[in-house]
């Protein structure tokens, strides 16, 4: 297994959490929380439905059922053992035939599968690598020409560090204290950068803000603290 890309800390982490992943009112709310947004913003994108999809460091499976459940034909990928189990347990539970999970890493399964996928979902997973590049990287070099590659990530400014830590992590309680690391936070520019290089097209890009009076998320046009960027794999030319 191509365990190079991995903080063995951040696998720790999640997997000492992985009975939580289907708790809505748990560590994991929050992303049950967003996950209809993320769905809404694919959909409004690109057709789930008959399409086949990977959705690179999975967790639990939230995305990777809900696009499952719109009919795509979804393999969930991920290194966290305990949270691929309890994916597939959840999926069993569902009855979802066209959802499947696989240990294994991004840089792995693009060296196995290249262009096999008409859509890559990567979601709150590259702030928690030690090379997002290599990720992103991978994610171009698993979508086929023409398809789409979906992210999700945190800004890096105070505006961010005072929300989505701070505020977040130790005054909210929203999250655990400890899940995100300031300095592995990325910004747009920065991310655009790693799919250029990738050979990807940026497409798309969206906020998602967080009201803590209402306790709800919505879609915005403030990527200041959480967003996500939409790109697009050329067509091959000749």
């Amino acid at each position: 297994m191509n365990t190079a890309n991995v903080d063995q800390a951040e696998l720790a982490k999640f997997s000492s959490l992985a009975h939580r992943w289907w708790d809505l009112d748990g560590e994991f709310g929050p992303l049950h929380a967003i996950n209809p947004l993320r769905l809404e913003w694919i959909e409004g994108i690109v057709t789930l439905k008959n399409s086949r999809v990977v959705d690179v460091g999975c967790g639990g499976g939230i995305l990777a059922e809900a696009m499952a459940r719109k009919g795509a034909d979804v393999l969930g990928i991920d290194l966290a053992d305990k949270s691929l189990k309890v994916a597939q347990l959840h999926a069993l539970e569902a009855g979802l035939p066209s959802l499947a999970y696989r240990q294994v890493a991004a840089e792995s399964l693009a060296a196995e599968m290249p262009a096999q996928f008409d859509i890559v979902t990567c979601m709150e997973m590259l702030e928690h690598v030690p090379q997002p590049s290599s990720i992103v990287q991978a994610c171009a070099q698993l979508v086929k020409p023409g398809g789409w590659v979906f992210f999700s990530t945190i800004n890096r400014n105070p505006k961010s560090f005072l929300l989505a830590i701070v505020g977040a992590e130790y005054l909210l309680n929203l999250v655990p204290r400890g899940t995100h690391e300031y300095a592995r936070l990325l910004r747009p520019s920065e991310l655009g950068q790693f799919c250029r290089a990738a050979g990807l097209e940026l497409r798309h890009s969206r906020g998602l803000e967080y009201n803590p009076l209402s306790r709800r998320y919505r879609l915005s046009d403030d990527t200041g603290v959480n967003y996500m960027m939409a790109a697009r794999k050329p067509l091959a030319h000749g």
